[in-house]
């Protein structure tokens, strides 16, 4: 599935996008951007505090560090 020739809802997705990774061809394409974060064990910039989502690490055992779990 390709979103990035029907997403309806682009614009509003980019002006809420919090990514900070500036050449990335996913923003507002969240579709897309999930996908490719999962393929890597990661989560999108979503998924993070703005303080974290700086850092670049997006993997998943950070996400459930931020919330106080354990893998």
């Amino acid at each position: 599935m390709n979103c990035k020739g029907g997403c309806k809802n682009y614009e509003q997705n980019l002006k809420n996008c919090p990514c900070t990774y500036e050449p990335c061809s996913k923003k507002g394409y969240c579709c897309e951007c999930l996908r490719y974060h999962l393929s890597l064990g990661e989560l999108p910039a979503c998924f993070f505090p703005p303080e974290v989502e700086r850092t670049y690490d997006r993997s998943i055992r950070k996400f459930v560090e931020i919330h106080g779990g354990k893998l």
